[in-house]
């Protein structure tokens, strides 16, 4: 079977615990995330859920692997698209590796499915909020969205 694929890079001025706590606290996250925010555990084996500023569920899945402050992988399926849940569940890798003064974060949201429509989804969303999370890390504030609780 053909994986379909996303891969992002970029490096913020911050450290690998800063970007950690970042991408795990729900609060932090309604920030950058333009209202959304995920509520898990963040140990293997927990749920994972990525939620609309009002409540209702985006996609949802289980911490396949979590090591602080360096990796961070989720089973990630859509809910709220029934052409999108279709297509089961994606995984999404977080990489933080420290590179002198800044910090190298590489989102890749793979799944094993051909033209996956749920990839070319997530492509849309992944670089303005990864923008709007550096952003913030570096300067205090996000960047603003002309849709607000858009998701990847």
């Amino acid at each position: 079977m053909s994986t379909s694929q996303f891969i992002y890079v970029t490096y913020i001025r911050t450290t690998p615990q800063k970007l950690w706590d970042a991408l795990t606290n729900p609060e932090f996250q309604k920030q950058y995330w333009f209202g959304m925010h995920q509520e898990s555990e963040w140990k293997a084996g927990s749920p994972w859920k990525l939620l609309f500023s009002d409540g209702r569920v985006a996609d949802a899945g289980e911490v396949l692997e979590s090591d602080p402050p360096r990796r961070l992988v989720l089973s990630w399926q859509n809910q709220f698209k029934p052409e999108l849940t279709a297509e089961g569940h994606a995984r999404c890798v977080y990489d933080i590796e420290a590179d002198g003064d800044v910090v190298r974060l590489t989102i890749t949201h793979s799944i094993d499915r051909e033209g996956a429509k749920l990839i070319e989804a997530v492509s849309g969303g992944w670089p303005r909020i990864l923008s709007s999370l550096k952003s913030l890390l570096e300067t205090g504030t996000p960047i603003p969205s002309s849709h607000q609780g858009a998701g990847a």
